[in-house]
């Protein structure tokens, strides 16, 4: 395993874990943002699949300012009351001060050629949606984020790619929260929506309750080819 340790904006530093490309040639990079179980195993095989796509890519611990090294899963009733209690114990306003922290991190990082996005799953797809609002990333995509419609009068300041995957049944999203946000990010010409139907929350987390395979394929496929058409 490998990690760097990223200065805070405020003072203090977190760790981030690191997977870099088999290629010496500089590359883009991508921030990995991580759900409400930290940087688990699950977030590192993201981060090393990014990496096997040819990015430098990085996944910070937000969670450091409440507990550093959260590394839970998803498959224990303990663990799911941990996640939610450092859910609601997060602060997202720091949360995305330290992505692009981040974010100025990696660009000076060896590899890395100074073009970066990001890329979060539910509490990070939150994140991701925010990182595309108030960062200058040159792409951000969002993995079935939640709460977006609480934030959606920060869309206009969309001025980048950004590309949202939404799950039709999220269960953390409840329809006339999609109807509140969906309209306005397709009216944005920087944003590109799809809906996934039939779909609950974290369709695309291998293992879990809620994956589908075809449906986490296209949404992976779609980033892919999202990430290769803007940060090449």
């Amino acid at each position: 395993m490998s990690t760097v340790t990223v200065t805070a904006a405020d003072g203090g530093s977190f760790s981030a874990y690191v997977a870099k490309p088999s290629s010496g040639t500089p590359t883009a990079a991508v921030v990995v943002i991580q759900e409400i179980f930290g940087v688990n195993q699950v977030m590192r095989d993201l981060t090393d699949a990014y990496a096997a796509q040819g990015y430098l890519a990085i996944c910070p611990d937000l969670f450091w300012r409440i507990e550093p090294g959260i590394d839970i899963t998803d498959k224990t009733e303990a663990e799911w009351q941990k996640a939610f209690d450092l859910f609601g114990k997060f602060d997202v306003d720091m949360g995305v001060k330290d992505l692009i922290a981040t974010l100025a991190h990696v660009r000076g990082m060896d590899g890395c050629n100074g073009k970066a996005g990001s890329v979060g799953y539910c509490l990070g797809g939150k994140l991701a949606y925010l990182m595309a609002t108030r960062s200058d990333a040159d792409a951000n995509v969002s993995f079935y984020g939640v709460g977006l419609d609480e934030l959606i009068g920060e869309a206009d300041k969309i001025t980048r790619p950004y590309l949202c995957h939404v799950a039709e049944k999220d269960g953390f999203v409840p329809p006339e929260a999609q109807a509140t946000f969906v309209p306005v990010l397709e009216a944005n010409s920087h944003a590109t929506v799809h809906v996934y139907k039939g779909q609950d929350h974290a369709f695309a987390r291998v293992g879990g309750q809620h994956y589908d395979k075809a449906s986490a394929d296209l949404a992976n496929g779609r980033t892919t080819e999202f990430f290769k058409a803007h940060l090449a």
